[in-house]
């Protein structure tokens, strides 16, 4: 089992996503993420687990236009 830390690339890679919108999500929706020196680190199964609670909702972003 690979339980290795992802980084804005992968994560944004995963979930077809840009880098500037990982970051975004990272300060305006508590997307779960860990900043290890300057960088920030993501587990795949908190991602996994934020998405299915509407993390990522589209509803936040309706309200933001």
């Amino acid at each position: 089992m690979e339980d290795r830390w992802l980084s804005v690339d992968e994560i944004g890679a995963y979930l077809g996503i840009k880098r500037d919108t990982v970051y975004k999500w990272i300060s305006e929706k508590a997307m779960p993420a860990h900043k290890i020196g300057r960088l920030w680190k993501f587990k795949k199964d908190e991602i996994d687990e934020w998405v299915r609670k509407g993390g990522a909702s589209q509803e936040d972003n309706k309200a933001q236009r």
